[in-house]
Parts: C-alpha cells; sequence; structure tokens
C-alpha cells in the first residue's frame, strides 16, 4: 500500500523525550516499512524512520509553542496542499487540523484518536461523520462515543527489546507524566509517603498550567524521600522505569490509553494505577500490576504499593510482549488499512 503518515506537527518524530505520538508514529512507519509499504511521512524536523520519504512542513518544530492554534491550523492548510500532490492509497493522520480537510479527498483518511473522544475533541469527528475512519487505541475509548465511524481499536507498542529488564531494583517507586490534576502526582507522592518508600517524579512540566499545578502541588511536597528528577529524556526515561519499584499511576480521568504502564512494564516493573480509562485493558490486576477503584484513598494506595513490588518481573515484561509490541500494533493498522481501502472499492463499483 501507499500510505500517507500525518504527523502532529509539535515534535521530531522519533522524539527525543516527550512526544508520545511522535514515538508511536515513527514505531508504525517502521514496522509497515519493514512489511514493504510505501510510506511518505510528513512532519517537522528531521526524519529517523524507515519512511520511502520525508517532507517536512517546519525545519523546526514550534515545540514551545504547543496548544497555540496557529501553528496547528498552518501545519494542516501545508498538508493539505502536499497530500493534494500526492499520489497515496489512504491518508493516516495523527494531526488535529488535518482531518477537517478529509471531506472530498479522492482516497479515504483514517485518523487514530489520541486523546479523549468525550468532550470538544469528540465533537469535531462527530461533525466529520463518514469522511474520516476512526481508529480507537483502547476498547474503553469506544465506549465512550459509540456514534463515530469507528473503524477499529488498535493498542499503541513499545519496542520491548529497546526497554532495559531488570529484577534487582532500587528503593524507589516513579510517577511519571505531564503535571496535572488529572494525572494526580500529589496523589503518589502521599501514598508513596504513606507506604514508607521513596518516590521519584519525572514529567513534563513546560505550559503554563503545567507549571502553575506544580509550584502549587508539587514543590511543597518535595523533600523527605520525594525527589523531582525533571522531564526525562530517553535515556533517562528508560533507567528510571528499569530501577523502579512500581510505577504509581493514579490518574483522576478516563484516559485512552497509558503509554507509561506499558513501557514500565516492558522494564519488569509493575503498576499501581485507578480503575479509569485504559487501565484495566493494559494492567492484568495482581499479575502485572494491581488496579485500585478510582475513589481509592491513600492509604488504599499505599497498600497497592505494598503489594505491588512483590510481583515478578518478568510476567510483566511477559505481558508486554503477548500484547503491546509494535508488530501486533502494525498488524492491527495493515487489518484496517485493508478494511477501508476494501469498503472503498466496494462503494465505487456499487456506483
Amino acid at each position: 500500500m501507499r500510505i500517507a503518515m500525518v504527523a502532529p506537527p509539535w515534535y521530531p518524530v522519533p522524539p527525543s523525550s516527550y512526544g508520545g505520538i511522535e514515538a508511536m508514529v515513527a514505531d508504525l512507519v517502521d514496522r509497515l516499512a519493514a512489511r514493504g509499504h510505501d510510506i511518505t511521512l510528513i512532519g517537522a524536523g528531521q526524519n529517523q524512520t524507515a519512511a520511502s520519504r520525508f517532507l517536512a512542513v517546519f525545519d523546526e518544530p514550534p515545540s514551545p509553542r504547543l496548544g497555540e492554534a496557529v501553528p496547528e491550523v498552518l501545519y494542516a492548510a501545508a498538508v493539505g496542499r502536499i497530500l493534494a500532490d500526492l499520489d497515496v492509497d489512504l491518508v493516516h493522520d495523527h494531526s488535529l487540523a488535518g482531518p477537517l480537510l478529509a471531506r472530498g479527498r479522492a482516497v479515504p483518511t483514517i485518523i487514530t484518536m489520541h486523546g479523549p473522544v468525550a468532550g470538544e475533541h469528540g465533537d469535531i469527528v462527530a461533525d466529520l461523520g463518514t469522511t474520516v475512519h476512526v481508529v480507537a487505541i483502547s476498547d474503553a475509548q469506544r465506549t465512550d462515543r459509540p456514534e463515530l465511524n469507528w473503524a477499529g481499536a488498535v493498542y499503541n507498542a513499545v519496542d520491548v527489546e529497546a526497554f532495559p529488564y531488570v529484577t534487582d531494583k532500587d528503593d524507589f517507586v516513579l510517577w511519571m507524566g505531564r503535571f496535572s490534576p488529572d494525572k494526580a502526582p500529589e496523589l503518589a507522592i502521599d501514598a508513596a509517603r504513606a507506604a514508607g518508600t521513596p518516590i521519584k517524579l519525572a514529567g513534563k512540566r513546560s505550559e503554563p498550567a503545567e507549571e502553575e499545578f506544580f509550584d502549587e502541588a508539587i514543590a511543597p511536597r518535595l523533600g523527605q524521600g520525594v525527589e523531582y528528577v525533571g522531564e526525562a529524556d530517553e535515556d533517562a526515561k528508560r533507567e528510571l522505569f528499569a530501577c523502579a519499584r512500581a510505577l504509581v499511576f493514579p490518574i483522576q480521568w478516563d484516559e485512552p490509553f497509558g503509554m507509561v504502564m506499558v513501557e514500565a512494564m516492558a522494564c519488569g516493573t509493575p503498576v499501581v494505577a485507578t480503575r479509569r480509562g485504559s487501565v484495566a485493558e493494559i494492567v492484568r490486576d495482581g499479575e502485572t500490576g494491581i488496579v485500585v477503584e478510582p475513589d481509592a484513598d491513600v492509604d488504599q494506595i499505599a497498600a497497592a504499593i505494598h503489594a505491588a513490588v512483590e510481583i515478578d518481573p518478568a510476567r510483566c515484561r511477559a505481558w508486554v510482549r503477548t500484547r503491546f509490541t509494535p508488530e501486533h500494533m502494525a498488524d492491527g493498522y495493515q487489518e484496517i488499512y485493508r478494511s477501508v481501502l476494501a469498503g472503498a472499492e466496494a462503494r465505487r463499483s456499487a456506483r
């Protein structure tokens, strides 16, 4: 198949640190290219994938302007112009505004819902109707908005062999993510303290809201076994995942897919997480981590931390191999591509 893969504009593919979508796009491009598909990657910055060709909209990704509307719209306009001149079988768009140009396109447009489908993001996709074929990143995500034009669900993935496997863990637990009330790092800190376990926090705090939350909720809790280590790059992230006794992930929203859970388990590190969104699909309760109820208090999460550190690291890594590898992800998208193309051909033949 000839596929135009549209990355988001904010980070290079793959990213050097933060950038979960870009990391997923890089893995998908590489696996599809290895299967003989012709991939045109459209993005920003430099390309380090196996794509047949790379077309950069921005020489430098506008990362400092993440969340602003103008770079996203400018990017979508440029991508629309580029796609008009490409001879491809389908477009797989991972950007926010790009799918707005799918209506009337000669080839099918597939989009992956990387974020929540509730609220305005879901409203955008609902208004696009059948002009886009929507892929969920978990079964839980599809249940939140069943009326969307779902083409299937495909889990995100990690290259297990790229993550170190450590069985002799250090004496700390880990929280990793962006600093937001939805991610509840303050709850992770309080639970770790209640469990008598040091905790390290690694996360993104580059946007004003993240910085404000960090200053108000996290900075006063630092010290006494609580350490902020900054926004970890890929090497530092892997070392933290591998050495931690557990990842504490007490999310307070229905996250459609938590990549950090999979990355931790790939390193043989169990996960303590609240039963929200995709958590129950990603973590095998009692086998690769402990899943607590959404309203779990500090003491209950602390008890889960004590239980999680007794879990066999080998089970965690084996679980990722059975469900969350790039090969599994490529299988899923390849099947969806073929199904969408077959449906498009059937509709053309029926006219």
